[in-house]
């Protein structure tokens, strides 16, 4: 299948809900500020009281408990609250396959945000947009398990070496999950760095063609396929594409030491309990 359009008309798209929406618009607003966003979440309690169980989790590491939303806000900053509320409505819309198992699936993703960030700090990228882009990355896997259930299985086969999955993807369908994800993305109006960056980020070639984000995006998934352990991913780092890492001004052996243990980005519990 060579069409992505046609693929994706298709699929019937999870509803996202409205905060979600709202907060996307705030993406292409400059004038949004720190109240238009508070009053976004405020609006959808579930939300807001998954969001405050999220922030007072390992994976912000407050020194003290935040109990309101503005005071989440205030102590965490707009735009990390804002990408982690969106972060929390995919969870929430998207259904996982028996196929594919929800606590890998998930920890991923949120290892796969949690090292885009790292790279975007270390590379002055807006952190929260790699989070967030990063996070969104596999959600095309989902898309494509609602038009074919039956390739997950093979797609997520083990053994699986990092990248293979979308290898494996484009071999069967004709493209992979963060082109699908991108696709979806620009139906729900994200920004077209976004866009651009989840389409072409399974491609190193690409990704250096692309944008920054894009090979932030591009070597973050790559780490976050080795994350079982903190040697893997020095492993993982190590081995990076010469390439990326040079178009991103990165020198592989001062991050070895450098790279966080995964398991720093790996408390999901939030976004299962949601």
């Amino acid at each position: 299948m060579a069409d992505i359009n046609t693929f994706i008309q298709t699929v019937k798209l999870p509803v996202m809900p409205e905060a979600a929406h709202a907060l996307i618009r705030t993406l292409n607003d400059e004038d949004a500020d720190v109240v238009t966003v508070r009053d976004i979440i405020a609006k959808d309690p579930a939300l807001t009281t998954t969001l405050l169980r999220m922030a007072n989790s390992a994976l912000f590491g407050l020194s003290r408990s935040v109990t309101t939303l503005d005071n989440a806000v205030s102590v965490v900053g707009m735009a990390q609250i804002r990408a982690r509320a969106l972060g929390i409505c995919m969870s929430q819309v998207f259904k996982l396959p028996e196929s594919i198992n929800r606590l890998e699936f998930w920890r991923y993703s949120m290892v796969c945000a949690g090292y885009a960030k790292f790279l975007a700090h270390k590379t002055g990228l807006d952190e929260q947009q790699a989070w967030l882009t990063a996070m969104m990355l596999r959600l095309g896997e989902l898309v494509l398990s609602m038009h074919s259930p039956d390739i997950i299985a093979p797609i997520e086969q083990l053994p699986r070496a990092p990248g293979e999955r979308w290898k494996r993807e484009r071999e069967l369908i004709g493209f992979d999950e963060g082109q699908i994800t991108g696709e979806v993305a620009r139906r729900w109006d994200f920004p077209e760095e976004v866009v651009l960056a989840l389409g072409h980020c399974a491609d190193a070639l690409a990704a250096v063609n692309q944008s920054r984000l894009c090979a932030v995006v591009h070597l973050a998934a790559l780490w976050a396929d080795q994350s079982y352990d903190h040697a893997a991913i020095k492993e993982a780092v190590s081995s990076s594409s010469p390439q990326v890492m040079g178009f991103l001004g990165l020198n592989a052996e001062e991050l070895v030491n450098s790279v966080p243990d995964p398991e720093l980005f790996s408390d999901i519990s939030a976004l299962l309990s949601s």
